[in-house]
C-alpha cells in the first residue's frame, strides 16, 4: 500500500464517519501500472478482444492515456462480455469479462475504496478481503463448532445475490464514507456498462457482473449494510446468548444450542 493510502487507512480507522473528498489522486501511473502487472495475464479478452500480453506493448504510452482519459473525466467503460460456465448441479453460471482497461482501473480504484472499507468491515466476514481465505473462514468454523455445544445448523446461500444488487443502494452505500463525486462515477459507469452477448449489448439496471474486477468488493460492501452490520446488532441487543458469525461471500450458515445462538454465515 502507497504511502497515501496508507494514511487514508489511518483516517478511516480514526473516524469512523469521515466522509472522503479527494481519493482519485491516488490512481496514478504508478498505481495503473501495478494494477496491469497484478492481473492474469492469461486471462480471457473481453469486448475489446485485448489480451494481456498485446496491451504490454507501448505499456507506458497506454496507461499515460488511460490515466488522462481518467482525470479528465472522458474514460469510458465498455459492457462485459457474457460468458458462461458449468455449477456442480448442472446449470450455468452467467460471468462478465471486462475489457483490460476496464480491469486495470477497476484494481486500482479497489485498492483505494479498500484502504477505507477494510477498517470498516467487521471480522467474521471472510470472502475477497486482502489476508483472508476459504480455509480462514473454515478454520473460524472449525473453531466455534468445537469449543460450543451446538444442536442445530443452518447453511444458506443468497440466490442470484451478484445478479440482483440494486444499484441505487449500492452507490448509497459507498457515499456513506466515499464523497468524491469522480470515484462514485466511475462505480456508476460500471454497473451500468451492460453485457455483450454474442454481439449484443443489453442494459444492466440491477446486479454486477460475477467476474469482473470489482464486483467482490462491492459485493462486500453490500453485504457488509443489509447483512453483516443487521446480524451484530441483532446479537447484541436481541440474543439471549452468545452468537457466532462466520461469512464467506454470500454463503450463510447459522448454528443453535438452548439458550445460545450460534450463527455461522
Amino acid at each position: 500500500m502507497s504511502p497515501g493510502l496508507q494514511r487514508v487507512r489511518k483516517v478511516a480507522r480514526k473516524d469512523k464517519d469521515a466522509r472522503f473528498t479527494a481519493l482519485l489522486h491516488h490512481v496514478s501511473v504508478t498505481a495503473l501500472k501495478e494494477s496491469f502487472f497484478a492481473l492474469k495475464r492469461q486471462a480471457a479478452s473481453g469486448v475489446d478482444g485485448v489480451t494481456w500480453e498485446q496491451y504490454q506493448k507501448g505499456l507506458e504510452q497506454r496507461l499515460e492515456s488511460l490515466h488522462e482519459r481518467l482525470h479528465k473525466g472522458t474514460y469510458r467503460a465498455q459492457p462485459s462480455k457474457r460468458v458462461y460456465i458449468p455449477k456442480p448441479d448442472g446449470r450455468m453460471r452467467p460471468l462478465g469479462i471486462a475489457a483490460l482497461e476496464d480491469k486495470i482501473v477497476q484494481h486500482a480504484v479497489g485498492k483505494v475504496i479498500s484502504a477505507i472499507y477494510e477498517e470498516d468491515f467487521l471480522g467474521f466476514s471472510y470472502g475477497f478481503r486482502p489476508g483472508r481465505s476459504q480455509h480462514d473462514a473454515l478454520d473460524a468454523l472449525a473453531v466455534g463448532l468445537g469449543r460450543r455445544k451446538v444442536n442445530w445448523v443452518l447453511d444458506a446461500d443468497i440466490r442470484g445475490f451478484f445478479d440482483t444488487i440494486f444499484h441505487k443502494w449500492m452507490v448509497r452505500f459507498i457515499e456513506h464514507r466515499i464523497a468524491d463525486r469522480r470515484i462514485i462515477r466511475l462505480v456508476r459507469k460500471w454497473l451500468r456498462a451492460g453485457v455483450s452477448e454474442d454481439g449484443k449489448w443489453s442494459e444492466t439496471k440491477v446486479g454486477t457482473p460475477q467476474g469482473a474486477v470489482i464486483s467482490p468488493l462491492l459485493a462486500n460492501i453490500y453485504l457488509h449494510y443489509v447483512l453483516d452490520q443487521w446480524v451484530h446488532q441483532w446479537r447484541r441487543r436481541y440474543a439471549s446468548g452468545e452468537v457466532i458469525i462466520v461469512r464467506y461471500a454470500d454463503d450463510c450458515a447459522p448454528r443453535r444450542r438452548r439458550k445460545e445462538a450460534v450463527m455461522v454465515a
